[in-house]
């Protein structure tokens, strides 16, 4: 049973996918597991746990920096959806290790500081 074109687009894939699966009667199991799977990965295979994995979101080109403070050495750039996994909090700032290289080139697990305001953590999607 085809959704309308306007449904497609508003819905997620992991929604449409769930909903068409109940509407064509499929098992309800079916559809407990499409949000776990969706939630296990976000943003370019960034892990998602609350409060523990960080993406920039805000902006891109964010210093990385060596200290909490516009006053610390740059070590590189930051780019939408890099991300690494929180170490410290100081102030408006949250310290990181990188999960993945960089799209600036940084290794992964290189360490630094960047302005909370640029960073978000993943919120796991429940879908009831």
């Amino acid at each position: 049973m085809p959704l309308p074109s306007v449904l497609r687009r508003a819905v997620p894939a992991v929604a449409l996918a769930a909903t068409t699966a109940l509407a064509v009667g499929a098992a309800p199991s079916a559809f407990a597991q499409a949000p776990a799977a969706a939630s296990a990965q976000t943003r370019a295979g960034m892990p998602c746990k609350p409060k523990v994995y960080y993406y920039v979101y805000q902006a891109n080109g964010v210093n990385f920096r060596a200290g909490a403070g516009t006053g610390y050495a740059s070590r590189g750039l930051l780019y939408k959806n890099d991300w690494g996994k929180k170490i410290a909090t100081k102030g408006s700032w949250i310290k990181l290790k990188l999960g993945a290289k960089s799209r600036s080139g940084l290794a992964k697990n290189t360490t630094g500081w960047v302005a909370k305001r640029y960073v978000s953590d993943c919120v796991p999607m429940q879908l009831d």
